[in-house]
């Protein structure tokens, strides 16, 4: 007799229900187990804060007592000499122990905190472990982003969505901007263009939309859109689950020109006319240019009859900014020669 047949009809919901609260459970103990470390790591820290300040402790003697505590502790690992530094440090960063907690430092793994001791300044320091902390953040995004200054880059894109949408729908569009977007996670190599450019963003599109916000869903890459036997393609295509809009992303190496705007504003029409739903927000597009002047932006802007947002974007590091290619380079390709 199969046995499958005796089952209750009721036994798949049960084990979703058992496995759910399995994990979330397994969840919690971990994230506690983690922040009394982090907490144990600051105790001893401080320890060793306290001792250096009365007598010489050096490499040395970090050297010695790490060695007997692995033999104290022969399981236990994160007790190198150079792990008893890091620990040191930490004591001195945070020098109030509560603040590890309302901070969210005790919600990161110990090689993310490790990262948040380069950063010099107490503020930002909070700023980068409370945003990895609520952001999810992994190792290399959270190295990225205190490498390329993320906490200089919240202000909000030029837009012209104060004009165009109603005053709730203008705020929320505009939650969604930053300027400049610093797309260094795409690690470009050599010139690339906007396709380039393009393809590394949908390579690593979990990094991308982390990158843009909270929200963001990816729906395609050159979305096709015909129009009386002509050919239209959107760069990038996106839907803001929580706003219900769609979003239209172009994206230009060379600087902002007054006629980008002309593109986006058809291709946010399109999509407006071809994909919006009756309950969806209205569309919005954004260009994330290679560079840009503010008052060249904001006259564009106000001849717009779309909402939409002008961003640039930068290539880090330097040298690989230097090496895209030029408007000319660009003009050069497009012709199909050199």
């Amino acid at each position: 007799m199969n046995e499958g047949n005796l089952l209750p009809a009721t036994y798949r919901e049960t084990l979703d229900a058992i496995r759910d609260h399995v994990r979330g459970t397994r969840t919690a103990v971990q994230l506690a187990a983690n922040a009394h470390m982090i907490h144990l790591y600051w105790a001893i820290g401080r320890e060793l804060l306290e001792r250096s300040r009365s007598a010489p402790w050096g490499s040395g003697v970090l050297g010695r007592l790490a060695e007997d505590l692995r033999s104290e502790f022969p399981a236990m690992r994160g007790l190198s000499a150079t792990n008893l530094k890091y620990m040191r440090q930490f004591a001195a960063a945070w020098p109030n122990e509560q603040a590890i907690g309302q901070q969210l430092v005790d919600r990161l793994p110990w090689g993310h905190v490790t990262l948040l001791l380069g950063v010099r300044s107490p503020a930002v320091r909070a700023w980068y472990a409370a945003t990895a902390a609520q952001s999810g953040w992994s190792r290399n995004v959270l190295r990225h982003n205190i490498r390329s200054g993320a906490h200089e880059r919240h202000g909000a894109a030029s837009t012209n969505f104060s004009r165009l949408l109603d005053a709730d729908g203008a705020d929320l569009a505009q939650q969604m901007t930053r300027d400049p977007y610093v797309l260094d996670f795409l690690a470009v190599d050599g010139d690339r263009d906007e396709r380039t450019l393009e393809a590394a963003m949908t390579t690593r599109i979990a990094e991308t939309l982390r990158e843009l916000g909270d929200g963001f869903a990816f729906v395609g890459r050159q979305v096709h859109f015909e129009v009386e036997g002509s050919d239209f393609f959107v760069d990038l295509l996106f839907f803001h689950v929580e706003q219900l809009r769609y979003v239209v992303v172009e994206l230009k190496t060379g600087a902002f020109r007054p006629e980008n705007l002309g593109q986006l504003t058809y291709y946010v029409a399109l999509v407006d006319d071809r994909l919006r739903r009756d309950h969806h927000a209205e569309t919005v597009g954004l260009l994330l240019v290679g560079g840009k002047n503010d008052a060249v932006v904001r006259y564009a802007l106000s001849a717009a009859n779309a909402p939409v947002g002008v961003a640039s974007y930068e290539l880090l590091p330097p040298d690989l900014q230097r090496s895209l290619p030029t408007e000319a380079q660009l003009r050069r390709a497009l012709l199909g020669g050199e």
